[in-house]
């Protein structure tokens, strides 16, 4: 079976913080999601989702400090299904996305006016300040062996740009 959301859209909320007795992170907030279409009138109309997620790990604490009602982020993980039964006795409910991949959007200047230091962390460069930045998170995974890489063609006329995929906006 496979079991993958992918979202895009802003924070309904800042995120809170809490820890487990083992000492991990748990956050959780909401995103607003929203999507334009067509009704069969011919009328332009527009649909707005609000989805609770939760962040896990070293991400969760990313997010807190990062992270304010408002700021933009695509988030992919899994849809999760919470039980509980209420005070009154009834059985209660809800869809929420664990977050296995956290990618903030935006520039640092729209960060910067919600109140947050103005930056994504050491990873984001100073040449890009004004440049969408899209910094990405994810929990980690259990390490594979390395393929063995090609030797570059050293060609003269094409120069070789040191740049891993990782920093590839596509």
């Amino acid at each position: 079976m496979y079991n993958k959301v992918i979202l895009v859209g802003n924070l309904t909320r800042d995120v809170e913080v809490r820890y487990t007795p083992g000492g991990t992170a748990i956050g959780n907030t909401g995103i607003a999601v929203n999507r334009k279409f067509k009704a069969a009138t011919g009328e332009q109309k527009d649909e707005t989702m609000f989805i609770d997620i939760t962040f896990f790990g070293r991400t969760a604490e990313i997010a807190n400090q990062y992270l304010r009602k408002g700021s933009k982020v695509l988030v992919d993980g899994r849809l999760k299904l919470d039980q509980w039964t209420a005070q009154d006795g009834s059985k209660r409910s809800k869809h929420t996305v664990t977050v296995e991949n956290l990618q903030m959007l935006g520039s640092r200047d729209e960060n910067a006016q919600m109140g947050t230091n103005g930056g994504y962390g050491s990873q984001q460069g100073a040449s890009n300040y004004g440049a969408p930045a899209q910094e990405s998170y994810s929990q980690p995974a259990p390490s594979a062996p390395a393929a063995p890489q090609a030797q570059p063609d050293p060609s003269p006329s094409i120069p070789e740009i040191d740049i891993s995929e990782d920093e590839i906006p596509f």
